[in-house]
């Protein structure tokens, strides 16, 4: 039984980081919110602050200003209530099978090992894994092991799903068919999803909703509801409206 969505309150945030050179305004009073399983886009230039703030919202990372609530309840550290998946391949523990992977978690929580290889199967049948329990990282594709981490992120049940860039550095035939099997995930799961991405295209097909961010510091310049039924055809006249709009709005429009 997945547990009820929360409501994400980010409110003028700010982070300042103390450098050699004086302090730095990596975030500045940013302000949003995220309705109950919504599927949030983060997008902007590198230095803009979008994977500050999914740090922040996970609470690897402490405000210099503002506050963000899951639920009405303050983020004051990391918790469980929140699953994180990473850009890079070696978040997954490499002596460890995909099976033991999606296990970590559950055993944080002293959960059975019964209980915990029966969810942790079913998590891997979701991401459609099922037949590589007992592979280890290195015998999967970079795309195997986003699904991984992904089936990792979902296992214990987290009510937020913050992912990093996480297909950034696939091909793009593999990012392709991620990006699909993410959608379908999230429509199974209806988990809030908050996902950070410098592409449009992307950001487009995946979410409800984008920010647009800025940079130096980083601050929110722009939102866009994606007004798109689903499954997304990338290749329709609307599709491409949103990506032109968005493309306008970070100033990268082609003449």
């Amino acid at each position: 039984m997945w547990l009820l969505m929360p409501h994400i309150e980010v409110s003028d945030v700010s982070l300042v980081y103390d450098t050699p050179s004086g302090p730095v305004s990596a975030v500045e009073k940013v302000s949003f919110s995220i309705e109950a399983s919504e599927f949030l886009c983060i997008v902007g230039p590198s230095g803009c602050g979008k994977s500050t703030l999914l740090n922040l919202i996970a609470g690897f990372l402490v405000p210099s200003g503002g506050q963000i609530r899951i639920g009405g309840k303050a983020v004051s550290g990391r918790g469980l209530d929140r699953g994180v998946v990473f850009q890079d391949f070696a978040q997954l523990f490499p002596w460890r099978t995909a099976l033991g992977n999606v296990c970590f978690g559950l055993e944080m929580k002293g959960i059975s090992k019964p209980e915990r290889q029966d969810i942790a199967r079913r998590q891997l049948a979701l991401v459609k894994l099922e037949k590589f329990a007992q592979s280890y990282p290195h015998h999967l594709s970079g795309g195997m092991q986003q699904r991984v981490a992904i089936a990792r992120a979902l296992a214990y049940n987290p009510s937020v799903l913050l992912m990093d860039e996480p297909f950034a550095a696939l091909d793009a035939l593999t990012r392709d068919e991620m990006q699909r099997l993410l959608a379908d995930v999230w429509r199974e799961t209806r988990k809030t999803v908050v996902y950070v991405t410098h592409n449009v295209a992307e950001a487009v097909y995946l979410a409800d909703r984008v920010i647009v961010m800025t940079p130096h510091p980083g601050r929110m310049k722009s939102e866009l509801s994606i007004a798109l039924a689903r499954p997304r055809d990338s290749l329709s006249v609307e599709f491409l409206n949103y990506q032109k709009t968005l493309l306008r709005q970070l100033g990268q429009e082609t003449k």
